[in-house]
């Protein structure tokens, strides 16, 4: 996989993707899959668990909340467009993370379209509007594939199979997102300075996202650990 397809060299690995391919330039450090995992991501102490495997206990649904359900230690999302938003213990002050190694075990049924959303805040409808969605998709009509991060990082080349649970992982720390898909790096980028409006790291929440009634995809394993 490359991302120097219209795109300016800067220096060695890094490249320059210019508005045109993505939706604004971004800086990107380039990392194959199939490279060498980061030390922060072989460190598997410090992490905690979101879900208890059992009940929906400290997530919230927005709207059609009949889209999620938990069965057989999965969080299943099927149905009409949905969020399902984690809150934490204490719903009066929801659960906020700034720079953090999140991952979860996903799999998804052929033609799904998911996503997972970071330094997001809870809506009572529509799609999120603050922070950035880490695309879930193998196989569904939007040529958008997994690990993607919505709008900022195409990849257009499905890394892992429907049908198989596979691994997504994203750390975020200051300005740099890095994302692995079964523990290999997919690609690093570093947000430009400046950026405008709610698409932007900042702080905040996750989302799970039921797209549509054709989709269905499964999530265990939730974990998160913060970072220093």
């Amino acid at each position: 996989m490359a991302y120097a397809r219209d795109s300016g060299l800067v220096h060695d690995s890094t490249f320059l993707i210019r508005t045109g391919w993505l939706a604004g330039p971004v800086l990107i450090v380039v990392a194959l899959l199939g490279s060498a995992v980061t030390p922060a991501a072989a460190d598997e102490s410090g992490f905690e668990s979101l879900f208890d495997g059992k009940t929906l206990a400290g997530w919230k649904a927005n709207e059609h909340p009949e889209s999620w359900q938990v069965v057989d230690g999965k969080i299943i999302c099927h149905g009409p467009r949905s969020h399902l938003f984690y809150i934490g213990s204490d719903a009066a002050t929801p659960a906020e993370f700034k720079d953090f190694h999140f991952k979860a075990d996903v799999m998804t049924k052929p033609q799904a379209n998911s996503g997972i959303f970071f330094h997001t805040a809870f809506q009572p409808d529509g799609w999120p509007a603050q922070g950035y969605e880490m695309q879930v998709n193998n196989s569904q009509s939007d040529p958008v594939r997994t690990g993607s991060i919505y709008h900022v990082v195409k990849n257009f080349i499905p890394p892992a199979a429907d049908n198989e649970w596979f691994t997504e992982e994203v750390m975020v720390k200051g300005r740099a997102v890095t994302v692995l898909i079964n523990g290999k790096v997919l690609f690093e980028f570093v947000e430009p300075e400046g950026v405008k409006g709610n698409r932007k790291l900042s702080s905040g929440t996750f989302a799970l996202q039921a797209h549509d009634p054709g989709s269905e995809v499964h999530y265990k394993n939730i974990l998160v650990k913060r970072l220093p």
